[in-house]
C-alpha cells in the first residue's frame, strides 16, 4: 500500500527526509543528472521567482516515511500551462501501479491549476531518431501508456530536433488536454510555451537560436497533435478529478453521545441539521473515517489526561453521566482517588459530564479529523470534518465546553510536520484549548474571533494581550468582540485576521468553525445571518490555501444546516474564484 501526497514545506524534518530519499532516486535513476541539478531540488520548491515554475513534488510514500515514487510538477501561471519534469518509480516499483496513481495524480493537479493542459517530453518511437531497439523498446511503453490518457507528441515541429547533430533519442513533446474535449492548442500561445519550457529550463544547453528555430517551427494553426499508434481510443481520456470535490467526513457513531438532561443544547440533531443541508449542494464526497492510534491524540494531550477519560467514562454506567463538582485548586499535586471526584481535577466548568461514550465518540471525532487532514496532504483543496461532540474547549490536560479532545489541534499538529499551519476559531467562544496547546509554538499561529471574556464563556481566556510566550511569542492573536456585532462588523474584523494569516504564509489552514455566530444561537448573541455566512466563507477561500473545517459550536438547529450550506458555497466560491 502507498499514498500520494504534496510536499508543502521544504524546511520540515519529516519533508527533509523525504527529499532526500527523492534526491537519491534521482542519482540512481537519472543518472544523467548532475549533483548540481539534483542538489537544487529544495530551492525550486521554495524558491519559484528564481527558477520561473512554480514546482510541486508529489510523493508515494508507503506511511512509513519509505518513498516508493514521486513525480516534479512545474506550473507556469503566468503562460497557464503545466511541465511534468519527472515522474519515476522506485526500483522494483514498476508494474506495482505507482506510476499510474502518479501520473493521475499529477493530472488531477494539473486541472485543479485550471492549466489548459499538462506537457512533458518522452523520447522518440522513430527508429531514426532512436536507433537502439532496446531503448526505442522502452520508449514505445512510454508513449503507448501516455496515449491511454491522450496524450501525444505535438506534429510537424522541430522540438525533436537534436540540439548536437550527433545526438540520439532527442524527445518530442506531448501534451495531454486534461481531458477538456474543448481545449485546442492555438499557435502563439504554444510558441510562447515552447520559448518558456525552453529557456527556463535549458537556457544552458539550447542556444538562443535553436531556440528560435524550434518556436518558429510551430506553424500550423490550430497545432496539430500526432494520430495515435499504440491505443484506438483512450481509455482515461475523460478526467473527472475527484480532489476538486470537498471530502466529507462525518462522525456517523456521534450520537452515541447524547446527554439527554434538559438545557444541554450540544445534542445530536445538529448533525442531521446540517448533513441534510449540504445534500443539496453538489460540492461534497463523503469518505469514511480512518481509524488512527492514540498517540496522535497524545501528542497534544497529557497522556495522563488521555488515559483518565478512557478509564473513567469506561467505568461510569450506561445511561448514567458524572459532573464535574469538586476542583482541586489548592492542591493539584495529589488528586482525589476516586474517578468521579477527579473530573475537576481535568475539567475547567461544571456543565461538561463524562459517561460511558463520551471517551468513545471524541475518539471519533478525532479519527475524523486526521482522515481530513490526511485528505489536504492527498491532494484535497477542502476537506469537512462534521463531528461531534466539539473540541476547541479541550486544553493540553483538561476538558470542558463539551469538548473533550481538541481534534483541531490534533489535526493542526499532524499537519505542521509537512508545513506551517493557521489554526482560525470563528465559533463565537474562544478556543482556549488551542490557545494553551500551541501557546509556546511558532508552527501553528493560532488566531479566535469571538465574544469578549467579559460577557462569553470560557471568561478566562481570549483577551487581545495574549500573544504567546517563548518560542510562541507574537504567534497568537485573540479578537474578543463585543455582543450584538453584525455581519458587518464582524468582517472589518475577519479581514485583518486573514490578512495576518497571509502574512504568514501557511502551508495550511485549520478552521474551527463554529455557527452559534448566527442570530438567535442560544449559546451567542451576534447577528450574522445566512449571507454574512456566505460571505465570510468566500473571504476565508480567496486566502486559496488547503483548508481544514473542523465542526465546533453551532446550536440553533432550525438554522444550523442552512448557515452550514451558505458557509460553504461562500468558501468553495472564494477558493475557485
Amino acid at each position: 500500500m502507498f499514498r500520494i501526497h504534496k510536499i508543502y514545506d521544504v524546511s520540515t524534518a519529516s519533508n527533509q527526509q523525504l527529499l532526500s530519499q527523492v534526491q537519491a532516486m534521482l542519482r540512481v535513476q537519472f543518472n544523467e543528472l548532475s549533483e548540481k541539478d539534483i542538489a537544487k531540488l529544495p530551492a525550486q520548491l521554495a524558491n519559484p521567482l528564481k527558477y520561473r515554475f512554480h514546482s510541486r513534488l508529489l510523493v508515494a510514500e508507503d506511511g512509513h516515511a519509505k518513498v516508493r515514487g514521486f513525480a516534479l510538477l512545474l506550473h507556469a501561471p503566468d503562460l497557464q500551462f503545466c511541465f511534468l519534469d519527472y515522474i519515476c518509480a522506485g526500483r522494483g516499483e514498476t508494474g506495482g501501479g505507482i506510476g499510474g496513481a502518479l501520473y493521475e495524480r499529477v493530472r488531477e493537479e494539473a486541472f485543479q491549476l485550471k492549466a489548459l493542459g499538462l506537457f512533458m517530453e518522452c523520447l522518440p518511437d522513430d527508429p531514426a531518431l532512436s536507433p537502439n531497439a532496446e531503448t526505442r523498446k522502452q520508449n514505445i511503453a512510454r508513449l503507448r501508456f501516455y496515449e491511454r490518457y491522450g496524450a501525444r507528441p505535438l506534429a510537424n515541429t522541430a522540438y525533436e530536433t537534436p540540439v548536437n547533430e550527433k545526438d540520439t533519442d532527442p524527445p518530442y513533446l506531448v501534451f495531454d488536454n486534461l481531458g477538456q474535449h474543448e481545449q485546442v492548442l492555438h499557435r502563439e500561445p504554444t510558441q510562447a510555451i515552447v520559448r518558456a519550457i525552453l529557456e527556463r529550463k535549458y537556457a544552458k544547453l539550447c542556444p538562443p537560436a535553436y531556440i528560435d528555430k524550434v518556436v518558429n517551427s510551430i506553424s500550423d494553426e490550430p497545432v496539430q497533435l500526432r494520430q495515435p499508434r499504440y491505443i484506438k481510443k483512450a481509455a482515461k481520456d475523460n478526467i473527472q478529478p475527484k480532489l476538486d470535490k470537498i471530502a466529507l467526513i462525518i462522525n456517523h457513531d456521534h450520537d452515541i453521545h447524547h446527554i439527554k438532561e434538559r438545557g444541554y443544547v450540544e445534542a445530536p440533531v445538529r448533525i442531521q441539521s446540517i448533513s441534510k443541508e449540504l445534500a443539496r449542494t453538489q460540492l461534497f464526497e463523503t469518505l469514511n473515517a480512518k481509524k488512527y492510534g492514540l498517540h496522535h491524540i497524545e501528542q497534544v494531550h497529557k497522556p495522563e489526561f488521555v488515559h483518565y477519560l478512557r478509564k473513567a467514562c469506561a467505568a461510569i454506567p450506561q445511561g448514567q453521566s458524572v459532573y464535574p463538582y469538586v476542583f482541586p485548586i489548592r492542591n493539584r499535586a495529589r488528586p482525589p482517588q476516586e474517578l468521579p471526584l477527579r473530573a475537576g481535577y481535568y475539567c475547567i466548568d461544571t456543565f461538561t459530564p463524562l459517561n460511558s461514550n463520551a471517551y468513545l465518540a471524541a475518539r471519533g471525532s478525532v479519527d475524523c479529523a486526521m482522515t481530513a487532514a490526511d485528505c489536504l496532504l492527498d491532494g484535497r483543496r477542502i476537506a469537512y470534518a462534521l463531528v461531534r461532540p466539539p473540541g476547541h474547549h479541550a486544553e493540553h490536560q483538561a476538558f470542558g465546553g463539551f469538548c473533550y479532545f481538541n481534534s483541531a489541534a490534533v489535526a493542526a499538529h499532524h499537519l505542521s510536520l509537512h508545513g506551517k499551519v493557521a489554526l482560525f476559531d470563528i465559533d463565537y467562544h474562544h478556543g482556549n484549548g488551542s490557545q494553551d496547546i500551541f501557546y509556546q509554538r511558532r508552527d501553528v499561529y493560532t488566531l479566535s474571533i469571538h465574544g469578549h471574556p467579559r460577557h462569553s464563556y470560557p471568561y478566562f481566556s481570549g483577551f487581545d494581550d495574549e500573544k504567546g510566550e517563548a518560542e510562541g511569542k507574537g504567534y497568537n492573536r485573540n479578537y474578543p468582540l463585543a455582543e450584538n456585532i453584525n455581519g458587518e462588523q464582524y468582517r472589518l474584523v475577519l479581514n485583518k485576521a486573514l490578512q495576518r494569516i497571509a502574512n504568514y504564509q501557511p502551508s495550511f489552514l485549520v478552521l474551527a468553525l463554529g455557527l452559534d455566530t448566527a442570530k438567535g444561537d442560544p449559546t451567542g448573541s451576534f447577528q450574522l445571518m445566512a449571507e454574512d455566512f456566505y460571505r465570510n466563507g468566500e473571504l476565508i477561500g480567496a486566502l486559496k490555501l488547503p483548508t481544514l473545517v473542523i465542526q465546533e459550536g453551532g446550536y440553533k438547529t432550525q438554522t444550523l444546516g442552512i448557515n452550514a450550506r451558505h458557509f460553504f458555497n461562500g468558501l468553495w466560491q472564494g477558493m475557485s474564484a
